[in-house]
């Protein structure tokens, strides 16, 4: 199988990444893997699709060699037909890069339509990658198992929400990922929720987020695989991003701790919920955050957390996730064609 997987920016790859981690374990398994950025894909004047990718090659298993290798700067990238893969795995993360690259938010999408187009594998879909764009996505699941929401751009229209409201809120770009400017208000009459409008509205909409309270300990991150929640051999692919101060966002990148946690009928409940609509929209690999009964967020664009989910677990799930596109492979080429 030869399969590239599609980043912000090569250099910018972390060791301990989930993309890292999904391309060693195919490079393991013997197939041809290659490492795209964004800036690095070209439309030629024959039409062809091409790429300036570097080769992934095995490395025993050691995830620091492995990434080290792909981005030593004496290694000379290789020019690649991209239509020649069989497998283009996006993974870039359209919210990495508002502001200093904005004209890189929609290369995944549209450089992989056209490279769907061409027959070859690509996932998620970038058809309904496109329609994610924006957590306006999330919108599309069932009203019952999402947080009552507001998005607005008008201050006085957020003051009305949260005094409508108890417990609090969450405030959040419409744009954006990572956990930044995240806020949470306890209260409408909160000094610095001015500030805190005014510094989300700059880069566009705002999203009011009802606080749910099981949130508190940490939300949950669920992944699902074609519609279904990951598994392998009776583990789940799930875990806690426990706190670990004050600071309301359970993200791993502002200091969450994994932690070990069981399924629930309530998580099993939302998965099933949402299952279909995934599918429909080919999102292979997603990321669900829940906290009790209520879906949080869906992640559609590289999802993190196997290497958290690995580490309270002890199950390594990549494995899993390329045999799955290995099983996609196969049945594409064992399809018939079409009668002459």
């Amino acid at each position: 199988m030869r399969i590239a997987f599609l980043v912000n920016d090569v250099a910018g790859e972390d060791p301990l990444y989930t993309t890292t981690r999904l391309a060693m374990t195919a490079a393991e398994a013997g197939h041809d893997v290659w490492y795209i950025g964004t800036g690095d894909l070209a439309y030629d004047p024959d039409e062809a699709l091409r790429a300036h990718a570097r080769r992934a090659e095995p490395s025993g298993g050691d995830l620091e060699r492995f990434l080290g290798a792909v981005q030593d700067e004496n290694a000379e990238p290789g020019r690649i037909s991209v239509e020649d893969l069989d497998v283009l795995f996006l993974r870039n993360d359209p919210a990495d890069d508002i502001g200093s690259r904005s004209w890189a938010r929609s290369v995944g999408v549209v450089f992989g339509t056209l490279t769907a187009q061409r027959g070859v594998l690509v996932v998620n879909d970038p058809a309904g990658l496109a329609k994610a764009l924006s957590k306006m996505y999330f919108h599309q699941f069932p009203s019952s198992i999402r947080p009552r929401t507001l998005v607005t751009r008008e201050a006085e229209e957020v003051l009305s929400f949260l005094s409508a409201i108890a417990g609090g809120a969450v405030l959040k770009p419409l744009e954006g990922s990572g956990g930044r400017n995240v806020f949470f208000v306890e209260h409408d009459g909160e000094t610095n929720v001015n500030q805190m409008i005014e510094t989300i509205r700059r880069d566009g909409y705002i999203v009011v987020q009802e606080y749910v309270e099981a949130a508190k300990p940490g939300d949950v991150r669920l992944f699902m695989m074609d519609g279904e929640p990951l598994s392998k051999d009776g583990t789940y692919a799930v875990f806690r991003r426990a706190r670990t101060t004050d600071d309301l966002r359970s993200n791993v990148r502002v200091g969450a701790e994994p932690e070990a946690v069981e399924l629930t009928d309530e998580m099993l409940f939302i998965a099933k919920t949402v299952g279909p609509k995934l599918v429909e929209d080919g999102m292979f690999l997603v990321g669900l955050d829940i906290a009790g009964d209520k879906l949080l967020e869906v992640n559609v664009f590289s999802p993190a957390g196997l290497g958290s989910i690995e580490k309270v677990t002890g199950t390594d799930f990549t494995p899993t996730v390329i045999e799955a596109l290995e099983k996609k492979i196969r049945a594409d080429r064992d399809r018939p064609g079409d009668a002459a």
